[in-house]
């Protein structure tokens, strides 16, 4: 067999072959880049209605609480598991709710009505802090609540 016979074979069965693999290619490239993971055509979601209970309505309450409980046992489990003493649950998310709903009942809470509450919150937490420290030290811890007011009557500039 010579080269212009090998030749022959390429050009007449090797090259429409190629041609419609070639011409087929086409379609392919467009869908190059795209499917289920692409930018441009992710499936967007059905539009719902407004997402989870009303706010301020009797669902809203519910869900609210029990997440307050949820996040108070949690600590308190923590806390119990590194040998601290217990936390009165129900207490503290009665703290924590009626914290709560002060601001909520009176819709013409101020700005720096708010601002009390947050820094008293704020407060209570590095209180807390510094119980912890104080109980690594093997010193007596403080009475939260009155070191709180304590640190607040310092803190108030009136």
């Amino acid at each position: 067999m010579g080269f212009g016979t090998v030749i022959w074979i390429v050009v007449l069965v090797i090259a429409p072959i190629a041609a419609v693999l070639f011409a087929g290619a086409f379609g392919l490239l467009d869908q190059l880049g795209r499917g289920g993971l692409a930018l441009e055509e992710a499936p967007r979601p059905a539009p719902r209605g407004p997402a989870g209970p009303r706010p301020g309505g009797a669902l809203a309450r519910a869900e609210r609480e029990a997440e307050i409980r949820q996040l108070v046992q949690a600590r308190h489990d923590r806390e119990a598991s590194r040998g601290h003493p217990p936390v009165d649950v129900e207490a503290e998310v009665a703290r924590l709710l009626a914290l709560g709903s002060a601001e909520q009942l009176d819709p013409g809470t101020g700005e720096a009505q708010r601002q009390d509450a947050a820094l008293r919150v704020e407060v209570r937490q590095l209180v807390i802090a510094r119980n912890e420290r104080r109980a690594a030290r093997g010193e007596a811890p403080l009475d939260v609540d009155a070191e709180v007011e304590r640190q607040m009557r310092e803190l108030d500039p009136a």
